[in-house]
């Protein structure tokens, strides 16, 4: 399932910013898709997941202002990122799952080349 990420850029503390992840294949809706981030100097870090009958999960350090979501008619998935601080500074993957522990990477398959967000305070 290769998995192509966009939608990062440089925004400000307090802006938005919408994440997308496209992939292909005939099987993506049954996958489960997680979102994961790195930032300078740290290990990467599970922000959120949402499986295939669009259950989800998110990191403690995102709940309330994070939103993943799933068009899987489109084979794409969502981070839709509101009121981001300068912490949510990182490269952000995405990454597909057959199941498993939802934060565990061992569990995802599939990754994406990720794509860069920078928040400035």
């Amino acid at each position: 399932v290769p998995l192509v990420e966009s939608g990062g850029g440089s925004v400000q503390a307090g802006d938005s910013l919408r994440l997308s992840c496209a992939g292909s294949g005939d099987k993506f809706s049954l996958y489960s898709m997680g979102w994961f981030r790195q930032s300078p100097g740290k290990e990467r870090e599970f922000v959120a997941r949402i499986t295939s009958i669009r259950s989800t999960n998110y990191a403690d350090s995102v709940k309330g202002r994070f939103t993943i979501f799933r068009e899987d008619s489109k084979n794409t998935v969502f981070l839709q990122m509101n009121n981001l601080k300068p912490e949510d500074t990182a490269v952000y993957y995405c990454a597909a799952s057959g199941g498993g522990t939802y934060d565990r990477e061992n569990n995802y398959a599939y990754w994406g080349q990720g794509t860069r967000v920078i928040v400035s305070s």
